[in-house]
């Protein structure tokens, strides 16, 4: 294969799924959606040809011309574009993808940001997929989105199920945006500020923290720690989504 002018496997973060159950279990879950695919780094094609079977319409990005032309003759019902994933717009219901690993965080960003879609399933490095599904804690991006949306972890793929093996494991990441927000979304970004004070923040304990990042005080933050029923000694990394809710409706900062 001849080297992209974008770069080689090295530089493009190249690592392509060769364990058939895996591509299986991300076909089976795609197959559980509705509406359009978009599959963002396609590479050689082998979640293509499953996604291609469920016989929906289809578009399939990769950012190597090369696989791009090779993929548009092996599969011709599929609309294959040659894109980068973090320009190309992710307007589909359904997002797919095996996602660089250099690139999980940007590529997340951008699809948690992005308005029209409903499904993500998504290969990622297995710690990212991990922390972003609340194993051991939630990140401060999860906590941020998670009034919009779900997150569920759907298994780990080794290192060795890929071609190069990568230095780490993969997850399947499934994200799903809620019919019903916990939080009005034109208090998003309001909201997101806020969570990001409260992470960054320090005092020692949740309760000051979410004091100051409030401006609301002290015992405002505890009626708001004791409705959203937060137990003593929690970090923010322990809140769940519904918390996070409970406590923003009572200490909404104004923007």
């Amino acid at each position: 294969m001849p080297r992209s002018i974008h770069g080689g496997r090295h530089e493009l973060g190249q690592n392509f799924l060769t364990h058939r159950p895996t591509i299986e279990r991300i076909a089976a879950l795609a197959a559980d959606t509705r509406g359009s695919i978009l599959e963002i780094g396609a590479g050689d094609g082998a979640i293509t040809r499953s996604l291609a079977e469920l016989g929906r319409p289809m578009t399939a990005i990769d950012i190597d011309e090369h696989r791009v032309r090779r993929l548009r003759r092996a599969l011709p019902d599929v609309r294959v574009e040659h894109a980068d994933a973090l320009r190309y717009p992710l307007a589909g219901p359904v997002i797919v993808g095996n996602i660089p690993f250099h690139l999980t965080t940007p590529v997340l960003r951008r699809l948690l940001g992005a308005p029209r879609w409903r499904d993500a399933i998504l290969l990622t490095q297995w710690e990212v997929a991990r922390k972003r599904a609340g194993v051991g804690g939630r990140t401060m991006m999860t906590a941020q989105a998670a009034p919009w949306f779900e997150f569920a972890l759907e298994g780990r793929v080794p290192a060795r199920h890929f071609a190069p093996s990568p230095s780490v494991d993969g997850g399947i990441l499934r994200v799903t945006r809620r019919g019903s927000p916990l939080v009005p979304p034109h208090e998003r970004r309001a909201y997101e500020a806020f969570v990001r004070a409260v992470f960054m923040g320090r005092g020692g304990s949740l309760r000051r923290v979410a004091a100051g990042a409030s401006r609301r005080g002290g015992r405002a933050a505890d009626r708001a720690l004791a409705r959203a029923r937060v137990r003593d000694g929690a970090l923010p990394r322990d809140l769940t989504p519904a918390q996070w809710a409970s406590i923003w409706c009572d200490l909404r900062v104004a923007p």
